[in-house]
């Protein structure tokens, strides 16, 4: 049973990325998968740890290979206006894994979408996502940053690039910029209607300020994080990053929904 927060310490990702997924015990349900699709944050072109970095996606995609027989997809949607998905996965490098490993890219911001609803949902009672995370088992692989709408952005936030700019850029600047307004109560909604089942966290650094930009952790987080509860796995990568979950209001509010707090806090040493 894979662990809903587990914390490595980091060495090397050679080494860390699949020690990280067998001591939280994801092996056994990703060799049960026919179909894991990752979903790595690039937002734009910047290079790491403001986007998940190429060489940590190629040892968590030989890790999983190792272990599951899965078809494997990574998939994306960016976010800023003036690029395209295919030109963020071509200049970070992720065409020539992809290439390497016989992997499929897929652009989420143009893939064919499924309508989904929950009227316990805020904001987004309504949602149109693409039809491939739902069938699929979804891995989010976020960087650990401070976000300045959200807090922070981790595993739960990382979820936004999955929306279609085609309903949710609504004349704003982002493509996404329909999540803007209620950010929290947006992100809750969001992962009310398709959470991931896997979350991959590389808090190897940490941005302490902004997610597009400033100081990084002075010193470096240099942790992992695995788990398959988002809100645990957020509450830990708040933590690390020296923020209170108490004052992360998607946090605070999506713990007892989506999953439990007090189990990322247990593995905070």
């Amino acid at each position: 049973m894979t662990a809903p927060c587990h914390i490595e310490q980091f060495e090397s990702s050679k080494e860390s990325v699949s020690r990280a997924l067998a001591n939280a015990g994801a092996f056994a349900i990703l060799k049960q998968q026919s179909q894991i699709l990752i979903k790595p944050n690039l937002i734009n072109t910047s290079p790491p740890p403001i986007t998940f970095p190429v060489t940590l996606m190629e040892s968590l995609v030989k890790a999983i290979r190792q272990e599951s027989n899965a078809r494997l997809i990574i998939a994306e949607g960016c976010g800023d206006p003036d690029l395209t998905t295919d030109a963020v996965f071509e200049q970070l490098g992720y065409s020539r894994l992809a290439k390497k490993y016989d992997l499929e890219l897929i652009d989420l911001n143009r893939a064919p979408l499924r309508r989904s609803y929950d009227p316990a949902c805020q904001v987004f009672p309504e949602i149109f996502l693409p039809e491939i995370l739902f069938d699929s088992f979804v891995i989010s692989a976020q960087v650990l940053k401070a976000h300045s709408l959200a807090g922070v952005t981790i595993a739960m936030k990382n979820m936004i690039g999955c929306a279609p700019p085609s309903h949710y850029q609504q004349g704003g600047y982002w493509k996404k910029s329909a999540f803007h307004p209620m950010m929290h109560e947006a992100i809750i909604d969001l992962n009310r209607h398709r959470a991931p089942d896997l979350c991959f966290v590389d808090a190897t650094i940490g941005m302490a300020e902004f997610h597009l930009g400033g100081a990084h952790c002075d010193p470096p987080v240099g942790k992992l994080i695995v788990g398959s509860d988002p809100v645990a796995v957020d509450t830990a990568g708040a933590t690390l990053l020296g923020r209170d979950c108490q004052k992360i209001d998607h946090i605070r509010r999506a713990d007892s929904v989506l999953g439990s707090a007090a189990a990322g806090m247990k593995v905070i040493v």
